[in-house]
């Protein structure tokens, strides 16, 4: 048990946030140099009950920030001052390092992939990534929740981007050519039945691919729910071979 109340349970690939249910509101530092965005999205998680308890524009003053409350949350955008480059993600890797038990949500207006397989390399529980216009979603303050729970969620096209990088070795050794067609599949967010008609197989088959592809990535049963093992599927692709 941390100071703040979180708990430790098993992390697929090292420690992170446990994924527990939580009711109670989140302490969340917000990082974002845009200052009318900030205060919107503070707005936003307050009106929900959460407490913001810290507000900043960069990225030395975000992990001095987390230093000091010791939040359940951060969420940071990527590109902050200095250089508006990656900053900010940067300083996200930091906080994985030295706060495992802090969940990260990070937030772009594009894609950027450096550094991601470092911050899900020590464990991609209570990690996320969205694009900025997925704040406007409805569904945004729940994605908030399963963060800070531990839970993981990528927007569809990270996963896209990520699936498509120079990975071909390691784990995915294990699987068949049409279970690493499947996986591919999921990566672009296709459903079962979505797969099935792009394959031309029953949905039946599909979903003994699925359980196949879980299986030989070394997934735990006790992943919560099929969303959440789908994308664990994809980041243990990820994980496997970074130095490639």
């Amino acid at each position: 048990m941390t100071g703040s109340g979180r708990t430790t349970e098993w992390t697929p690939h090292g420690e992170g946030p446990a994924a527990v249910r939580r009711t109670d509101p989140l302490r969340i530092v917000l990082a974002d140099d845009e200052r009318l965005f900030r205060s919107a999205l503070a707005a936003l998680l307050e009106s929900r009950g959460h407490r913001i308890t810290a507000q900043v524009g960069d990225a030395d003053a975000l992990r001095a920030a987390v230093a000091r409350t010791d939040p359940d949350l951060a969420v940071i955008d990527i590109r902050m001052p200095p250089t508006k480059r990656l900053e900010g993600l940067r300083a996200a890797v930091d906080i994985r390092q030295s706060h495992p038990g802090v969940g990260i949500l990070l937030l772009s207006q594009s894609i950027q992939v450096t550094h991601l397989t470092e911050l899900t390399g020590s464990g991609v529980r209570g990690v996320g990534y969205l694009l900025k216009e997925r704040v406007a979603d409805e569904h945004f303050l729940d994605t908030v929740r399963r963060i800070a729970e531990g839970k993981c969620e990528f927007d569809q096209e990270v996963l896209r981007l990520l699936f498509n990088g120079p990975h071909q070795h390691g784990r995915l050794a294990r699987l068949s050519a049409r279970e690493l067609e499947v996986l591919k599949l999921m990566a672009q967010g296709l459903t079962n039945p979505a797969i099935a008609s792009h394959l031309v197989v029953t949905v039946k088959t599909v979903e003994t691919h699925v359980g196949s592809v879980f299986k030989r990535l070394g997934l735990p049963d006790e992943s919560e729910g099929e969303y959440h093992r789908r994308v664990l599927a994809v980041l243990t692709y990820l994980q496997s071979d970074r130095t490639v």
